[in-house]
């Protein structure tokens, strides 16, 4: 008796908190609340991972026993309460078998690191770290900083590039400058007010986002990440990644930290020049992969949505920039069979499934994309699972004979 009193008065609690906690963290603007679907998110007593449950899965030294926390996420998915630190984990920032001590240690290293990079940073642009964001260019294709009009007819701040450093060599009783540095210097500043204007376009739906200082600790991470990551810099669409750690950790070295794992996993997308070829070589292959399963469907879209993403097959200038892999993969549009990313056969798998109406439907690429995004239909995502190994199994048994 007591058992049952106990475990109803925990599920309505966890209901009450819940929704609490989904309008602290989810609310969106009046004004944009009929044009949001609502969170298909609710509490399953006994399914959900909860604070109490989580707390529970770590051993007394701190090591938490990650089988039985996937588990009970596939069952019920997360509290909103502990979304953050869950997501640590499965990001990959702490390794479950560190103990309390060691990630405690962990974090305060990736604390006074991140520290470290945005005082480099700010060093650089005084903008960074100020509670502010930049949204217009402040220097020039070679450099030379932009007058800004509410200046008064003053140079901005943050001025023309210089890359010298305290321990740069002399020359001629000057300092020496480094080009490659001062190459990179361009570059980022360059970037830096895109992705301002991105951030303001980030879940702007979001009440979050209405207070300028969550807007500037997006930026503030974007920025300095740009700069650490010279290979990748910044590309539109890491703002939609790096959002919703903003929104779930309330360290911003925190936050900095689980989007940069996020991109261990997707800068290989986000590599570009001119165009996009990571996620060009995909379209290409899922382009193949329609083409082989589903010849119907692929004649109909091809002309529609795939034009642009076999634009460069004739390009041989723009792939001689790419490795021998990236290159056979945009030439060929097929990467190695046995290799090719699930995501690449769970998209198929939907289009496969939406096979009749986005043949009556579908005249281009922005019919394809608001069926796809049609969110009357319900996804099962254990179905789609089934259905993107299905699709797999069906492309390389006819690939095979070919």
């Amino acid at each position: 008796m007591g058992g049952d009193v106990c475990c109803g008065m925990t599920e309505f609690h966890m209901k009450n908190a819940a929704s609490g906690e989904l309008d602290a963290f989810y609310a969106t603007r009046p004004e944009c609340q009929g044009d949001v679907p609502k969170t298909r998110f609710k509490p399953k007593s006994g399914k959900t991972l909860s604070a109490r449950k989580w707390h529970s899965a770590f051993s007394q030294d701190g090591r938490l026993d990650i089988a039985k926390v996937l588990s009970r996420i596939q069952r019920g998915g997360i509290h909103p309460s502990i979304k953050g630190v869950v997501w640590e984990f499965l990001l990959g920032c702490f390794n479950p078998d560190s103990t309390f001590d060691e990630r405690s240690e962990l974090r305060q290293c990736r604390r006074e690191q991140y520290g470290t990079w945005k005082a480099e940073c700010q060093k650089m642009v005084p903008t960074i770290g100020s509670g502010k964001i930049i949204t217009a260019p402040i220097i020039t294709e070679d450099g030379q900083p932009i007058q800004d009009p509410s200046s008064n007819g003053e140079l901005q701040d943050n001025g023309a590039v210089t890359s010298i450093t305290p321990d740069a060599p002399m020359e001629n009783g000057e300092p020496a400058v480094d080009a490659a540095l001062e190459k990179r210097v361009i570059q980022w500043k360059l970037n830096l007010h895109q992705i301002g204007l991105d951030v303001l376009r980030t879940d702007r739906s979001l009440v979050f986002y209405e207070s300028e200082a969550n807007l500037a600790k997006l930026w503030d991470i974007l920025a300095v990440y740009a700069w650490i990551d010279n290979d990748v810099g910044y590309v539109q669409g890491m703002n939609d990644f790096c959002s919703p750690m903003v929104i779930l950790l309330e360290n911003e070295a925190d936050a900095f930290w689980c989007f940069e794992h996020v991109m261990r996993r997707m800068r290989a997308n986000f590599r570009t020049t001119t165009s996009s070829i990571g996620v060009q070589s995909q379209l290409c292959t899922l382009s193949a992969v329609i083409k082989v399963v589903d010849p119907k469907l692929h004649q109909h879209l091809d002309p529609n949505t795939a034009t642009e993403s076999i634009a460069t097959k004739g390009n041989d200038k723009l792939l001689k920039k790419y490795g021998k892999f990236e290159r056979k993969n945009i030439k060929t549009g097929i990467a190695d069979q046995q290799h090719t990313a699930l995501s690449v056969f769970l998209v198929a798998g939907v289009l496969e499934a939406k096979h009749k109406r986005l043949l009556k439907e579908a005249k281009g690429v922005d019919d394809v994309v608001k069926i796809l995004n049609d969110t009357t239909e319900k996804l099962d995502a254990k179905k789609a699972c089934l259905d993107a190994l299905k699709i797999q199994k069906k492309y390389l048994s006819k690939t095979k004979k070919q």
